[in-house]
């Protein structure tokens, strides 16, 4: 099923609806890096794990933002390593080397280019085992179904230092009704 001139979710937020039970999404915020008619790629900005980054990629810990931990990107490829960064001056600041623009400030970092070509280009940098993906129209097929909903993302989001609480925080930003959700139980059986 294709649906006609959907527009693009990338550089967009899913934040989970309370229906979505799904353990790898419950409670998720998804920065979409790409959305295209081919399916949608995204990483998983508020879960992170027990890993320093200095363990897996040392060279790359000076550049990671507290907290210095490896996130769970999502549930595809979680032996491989995803790199976004925000890029310290303004959308014309220039493409260092090692740098994939995705939208407005923020893009893939090449975790194979030397940390030196980037230094002082980024405001921040996250790294993600592993990615969220959705073929073509799947995606789209869940936000229909009321799974998600598609809110704009602010840099902070990306870099911030209480990415557990980023659920809420995202939630209560938000105008009317939809600020209601930030409340929400995990467990609403036990409120």
């Amino acid at each position: 099923m294709s649906s006609p001139d959907r527009g693009s979710l990338t550089g967009k937020l899913l934040v989970a609806t309370p229906a979505l039970v799904d353990p790898n999404f419950a409670r998720s915020v998804v920065l979409v890096l790409d959305d295209d008619r081919s399916g949608t790629l995204g990483v998983v900005l508020n879960r992170p794990l027990d890993l320093a980054v200095d363990e897996v990629l040392p060279d790359w810990d000076g550049d990671v933002v507290e907290p210095e931990s490896l996130f769970g990107g999502g549930p595809v490829a979680v032996d491989s390593a995803l790199a976004v960064g925000v890029l310290a001056g303004g959308d014309g600041a220039g493409t260092p080397l090692g740098w994939r623009p995705m939208f407005g400030r923020v893009g893939l970092v090449d975790l194979d280019a030397p940390t030196d070509v980037l230094s002082g280009a980024l405001s921040g940098l996250r790294i993600f085992a592993g990615y969220a993906g959705w073929t073509a129209d799947q995606l789209h097929v869940e936000i229909e179904e009321g799974a998600w909903l598609v809110l704009e993302v602010h840099d902070s989001d990306i870099l911030t230092a209480a990415p557990t609480q980023l659920w809420s925080a995202v939630l209560r930003r938000q105008p009317g009704e939809l600020r209601l959700l930030s409340t929400y139980p995990p467990d609403p059986a036990l409120n």
